[in-house]
């Protein structure tokens, strides 16, 4: 199957799997949030981030690995991908007792992580905890298998099962909240279904992949160990780096400032993730294309796949960054409620980031295909140390939530000002970055000039705020973006690209 087509497949599954889990989500925040209560749904915020945090024991060996297994699939050698998940496996089923080990050694702080939980005792606060830890300690044990298949480039298996079980435990879910309203069945529902998802997964790949069960790998060669190994090292600083940056801000508002601030927060989270997903499905998609083009074609090739790669990123983070800075608010009003709104400067920050989220997106997915992890392992470091100390300074400030998201913006912009640079020299034979910066700029002004007439018609059309002005600012912020873009950058070799591209699949299916 060629890379184009796998690509396709996956992002159709991508796409099939997220409205459905979208869709189940919102269902079940809603049901939540009529029969349980903010403390709870904090604390299952702030459970999840804590549990993020502990999975940075992993350590970037799966990456690294992943990487290595992208030869060996292409050329078919069946006994050194053997070797390579024979590593893996070990290595996971270590990593799963660390994280077992430090989780224990956690417990009993969960009463400084968690401010002000209401009426829940700290005996509920440590066995709800157990639950969370659970689930993520038994999911090592056959995650590894995954990477085969995204190796394969058959990323839409992983998809289906993961979407199959998001629904089927939600289903189950709401019907427990609503006969029972007890937090702790809700909890153990999930557990049960994602421990009966991993035996499936289990079974499931070892029969489709046979050899995995054989004895008889070899080790790998010491050459091979020292390349996994120097590339896993590099990916320890990312791996900390990231979890410092990117999992810490629900933690440090379930602590400084009060647990249930933290569900407020993950009401938008929710709605933001479930719209980004779609447009990460696509840049997550091709990694194992990019791996295998990166493989097999020339640097000029790679660099204007990058600029399509990039381009696309630009253009749909700023619809939907556009799309969240006039119509989130107004969004989480009408589905949940005022009372779940938080303050539009704090909302704006929150934003900010996932705009420029989107080029670290690409710039990482792209790094990950490449194998280039070591020349920038220690600004990841940085700006994990840049987020802690601006969030927990800030945060004790009057600026208060919003102080940690400007730690967080912050810390987030030295890896768009960095990176490329590294990956322009390590990939791309050092071309002039200065086009880079040139273009970055421009694609940002573009979008703020749209969010300017977006938010004055909508002082207009949202003035009698119902799901009716909702929709019909939607389909306005549609219109105007994608036409101002379409004038802006419908000339661009990036456009024509993808324009042929669609244009040829469509023909086909014609």
């Amino acid at each position: 199957m060629g890379r184009v087509k796998s690509a396709t497949r996956n992002i159709a599954f991508g796409y099939i799997g997220q409205v459905a889990t979208a869709l189940i989500s919102f269902v079940l925040r809603t049901v939540f949030l009529m029969h349980l209560n903010e403390k709870l749904l904090g604390i299952n915020s702030t459970y999840t981030n804590i549990l993020a945090v502990l999975n940075m024991a992993e350590l970037g060996i799966g990456t690294a690995l992943n990487f290595s297994l992208y030869g060996p699939v292409a050329r078919g050698e069946i006994e050194k991908i053997k070797s390579y998940m024979r590593l893996y496996r070990k290595a996971y089923y270590v990593i799963a007792c660390v994280v077992a080990g430090v989780g224990l050694l956690i417990s009993p702080f969960l009463k400084y992580l968690v401010k002000n939980p209401g009426d829940v005792s700290l005996r509920d606060l440590t066995l709800f905890y157990f639950i969370f830890l659970f689930n993520t300690v038994s999911s090592y044990f056959v995650a590894y298998k995954f990477s085969l298949v995204n190796a394969e480039q058959k990323n839409y298996i992983q998809t289906n099962i993961l979407t199959i079980t998001k629904v089927v435990t939600s289903l189950i879910q709401i019907v427990v909240i609503v006969v029972t309203e007890n937090f702790y069945l809700f909890l153990l529902t999930d557990a049960a279904v994602q421990l009966i998802q991993k035996i499936f997964v289990s079974r499931y790949l070892n029969k489709m992949y046979p050899y995995l069960k054989d004895k008889d790998a070899e080790p790998l060669s010491k050459a091979e160990s020292k390349e996994i190994w120097k590339k896993t090292e590099a990916l320890v600083y990312h791996k900390v780096g990231d979890v410092a940056r990117l999992q810490t801000d629900a933690i440090i508002i379930s602590s400084f400032i009060e647990v249930s601030v933290s569900g407020f927060v993950d009401n938008y989270n929710l709605v933001i993730s479930s719209v980004s997903n779609f447009v990460n499905i696509i840049f997550n998609s091709v990694i194992s294309s990019f791996g295998n083009l990166i493989a097999t074609e020339s640097k000029e090739r790679q660099f204007s796949m990058f600029k399509v790669y990039r381009f696309f990123a630009f253009w749909f983070y700023g619809f939907s960054a556009v799309g969240f800075m006039v119509l989130l608010t107004p969004l989480i009003s009408i589905v949940w409620g005022q009372k779940w709104v938080l303050p539009t400067v704090t909302v704006y920050c929150i934003l900010m980031d996932y705009y420029f989220r989107g080029e670290r997106i690409v710039l990482s997915n792209y790094k990950t295909a490449a194998g280039v992890f070591e020349p920038d392992k220690y600004l990841t470091l940085i700006q994990g140390a840049v987020n802690l100390v601006l969030s927990i300074i800030l945060v004790q400030t009057p600026l208060g939530l919003t102080g940690v998201y400007i730690g967080t913006i912050v810390s987030g912009l030295l890896g768009n000002i960095v990176r490329p640079v590294i990956i322009y020299r390590t990939c791309f034979d050092s071309k002039n970055i200065a086009g880079y910066y040139v273009e970055t700029i421009k694609y940002f002004l573009s979008m703020v000039f749209v969010l300017i007439i977006c938010r004055f018609i909508a002082g207009f059309v949202l003035a009698d705020l119902n799901m009716l002005t909702f929709l019909i600012m939607v389909v306005i912020i549609t219109v105007i973006f994608n036409g101002v873009y379409l004038l802006l950058y419908g000339r661009s070799e990036e456009f024509k690209y993808v324009y042929s591209r669609v244009k040829e699949k469509l023909s086909k299916r014609g």
